[in-house]
């Protein structure tokens, strides 16, 4: 079966911070040169870690972020994956036949476990009645992730 990435059309001055888009002046699309600041103007929204985390955990079409516990609309769903494909955290693929296709993680965002790992640690020690983090989510290493 043939598997092609498929192709995206992105826009390097535009930056999407929750349900806010805005347009900045820096040349890389960041509101400024700090690496934090930057990271979340990518991911730090209420709802891109979760796809992502959705992807650590096996998801790969849309219906299946659609699926997820936390039901994130279809129009934030959209914009979310085109976010992260522009910021080449995740990938389209199209297989032979099927053209709605699947995500999977890049190796920038497979990059980002240890990251999740730590706040998902977080959570569990600071928020009362949570979900017991998986301990193969826990033990992972962002290689286990990157793409073939």
């Amino acid at each position: 079966m043939q598997v092609n990435v498929a192709p995206i059309a992105c826009k390097t001055q535009v930056i999407y911070i929750g349900e806010v888009t805005r347009r900045n002046t820096d040349p890389d699309g960041f509101r400024s040169g700090c690496p934090l600041a930057s990271t979340l103007d990518i991911v730090g929204d209420r709802w891109s870690l979760l796809i992502v985390r959705g992807l650590f955990v096996g998801f790969s079409r849309y219906g299946d972020f659609l699926a997820g516990p936390e039901k994130i609309s279809t129009n934030i769903l959209a914009a979310r994956l085109k976010t992260l494909e522009c910021a080449g955290l995740i990938e389209r693929l199209t297989d032979e036949g099927n053209p709605r296709g699947r995500y999977r993680l890049t190796r920038k965002g497979a990059d980002l476990l240890p990251a999740m790992q730590a706040l998902t640690s977080w959570g569990a020690e600071h928020l009362p009645d949570r979900w017991e983090p998986p301990g193969w989510f826990m033990a992972a290493k962002p290689s286990d992730y990157y793409p073939d």
